[in-house]
């Protein structure tokens, strides 16, 4: 599938192009057993992840690996990983069951509609070309009302990340990731930042699926 610069009118052309346009597949081929931020920004993403997503719940985790930063304390009824790496997902504590797909590749997500009551995206987003379509799948495999919580820092591998990312600063990614949301079809979207003094900064947007979402 072809980074598309319509994902998003008025953006430059190349807007969603990566300086290594290697397939994904091959660049996450090997494991890489680490944060991808620190544990200020982990901390961060777990306590919106306990106040949002809802206990008891279906969730989805998209763009997972070896880690998902839910809080330990809380129960779902399941958490559904869908990643790049079928050793890292493999490892993940979290997961009841996990999915190999190249979002890149093929934006479809392979779950019936209405399927989860919550999803979130930790430290991805950025790597996406083809991001409102996988936003507008999220949207139909989420039940009416459900969360989507899309987080990052200030961190990536920048060869993988998307042309139009790399331009902006962290407020202004948050713009972009809320202006994917709403094309996408999501509603009361909001905002969450964290700023420590040291350490990872944290960006958030939230955003829910409409409650009178046609089935």
């Amino acid at each position: 599938m072809k980074p598309s610069p319509e994902q998003l009118p008025g953006l430059f052309a190349g807007a969603f192009r990566k300086a290594d346009t290697t397939p994904d597949a091959q660049f996450y081929v090997h494991p890489r057993f680490v944060n991808h931020i620190d544990d200020g920004a982990i901390a961060a993403v777990s306590a919106i992840y306990r106040t949002v997503l809802p206990a008891d719940g279906d969730i989805l985790d998209l763009m997972s690996s070896w880690v998902s930063h839910l809080p330990s304390e809380v129960s779902y009824r399941s958490v559904t990983g869908l990643g790049m790496n079928a050793e890292e997902l493999a490892a993940n504590p979290c997961l009841t069951a996990h999915v190999l797909q190249d979002l890149n590749a093929n934006a479809q997500l392979p779950f019936a509609d209405r399927s989860f009551d919550g999803a979130g995206i930790c430290a991805s987003v950025q790597y996406l070309e083809r991001p409102v379509d996988v936003f507008r799948e999220v949207h139909r495999v989420l039940r009416p009302g459900a969360p989507f919580v899309v987080s990052f820092s200030n961190r990536c591998f920048p060869t993988k990340a998307v042309a139009i990312w790399l331009a902006l600063g962290g407020a202004e990614q948050q713009q972009l990731v809320g202006a994917y949301m709403k094309v996408a079809g999501f509603e009361k979207l909001g905002n969450r930042v964290t700023v420590p003094p040291y350490g990872d900064p944290l960006w958030a947007v939230i955003g829910y699926a409409p409650l009178n979402s046609p089935p």
